[in-house]
């Protein structure tokens, strides 16, 4: 390729699409006085977010159905008043989407890139979002620290690793709602062992978006199958951290995340 053919496509590759106008497949989940904050968020993504190697360039056309949507939809899904752990979020997507959408919920977004918790956290300041946390760190470090009535996730990792990061973070009341693509089943089958471990009931498995969305999304829900028998190496690991702060006295440093 030559220098000057090669100018161009780097030129190209500068030039962000414009982000197309509110489809009114998403005015039919967002409540009205939700539109103005998700619509600013939707522009920082396509600006800010862009820039910042959030995502790509391509995904400006699409942003509104295949990411805002998508994620919104799970909505339906979280009862009110519930907190709510995204993990591994990035951007936000879905849980700065049902933030927005839904200021009854308590939301936790946890992603350990500095570059995108910086993002998060302008996104919350521009918004003035009051029922939103940005924690920058990997979910494992909440294990034994913090649960959530729904601890939700989209195309983190398979349903196995999933559970691995997820299931210590679920109440006993609680419950796993990830967004998954359709190879849900076979997700499934693989993690059957760590189902087991976790002494998990059986998933159940939901389309999401039906005749609103132009990508439908399979929600699967994972709940204990004994909510007062938890897996013996969550209680250890939750009573050895309670154990560890009683030890450090009010002296002790909070750790600023």
């Amino acid at each position: 390729m030559s220098n000057e053919a090669a100018s161009g496509a780097a030129d190209d590759a500068r030039v962000t699409p414009p982000l197309p106008a509110l489809p009114e497949s998403v005015r039919g989940v967002f409540a009205s006085d939700r539109l103005d904050d998700l619509t600013r968020y939707a522009e920082m993504l396509a600006t800010d977010g862009v820039v910042r190697g959030l995502i790509g360039p391509r995904e400006v056309p699409r942003l509104w159905d295949r990411h805002l949507l998508n994620s919104g939809v799970l909505m339906a899904e979280l009862p009110e008043g519930s907190s709510v752990a995204d993990i591994g979020t990035g951007a936000g997507l879905p849980g700065m989407v049902v933030a927005i959408g839904r200021p009854d919920l308590r939301v936790t977004l946890v992603e350990p890139l500095l570059r995108r918790t910086t993002f998060l956290n302008e996104v919350v300041e521009t918004l003035g979002l009051t029922n939103v946390e940005v924690v920058r760190g990997r979910a494992d470090a909440l294990h034994g620290e913090r649960t959530f009535d729904v601890v939700t996730s989209r195309a983190v990792a398979p349903l196995d690793r999933l559970l691995e990061w997820s299931m210590p973070l679920v109440a006993p009341h609680g419950r796993l709602v990830a967004l998954k693509g359709s190879s849900v089943s076979e997700e499934i089958e693989i993690a059957r062992p760590v189902l087991e471990k976790f002494l998990c009931a059986e998933p159940v498995v939901t389309a999401l978006g039906e005749g609103i969305s132009e990508v439908p999304t399979n929600a699967i829900h994972i709940s204990w199958a004994d909510p007062g028998r938890l897996p013996s190496h969550l209680i250890r690991k939750a009573g050895a951290s309670k154990k560890a702060k009683k030890k450090s006295g009010k002296g002790g440093k909070k750790r600023v995340v």
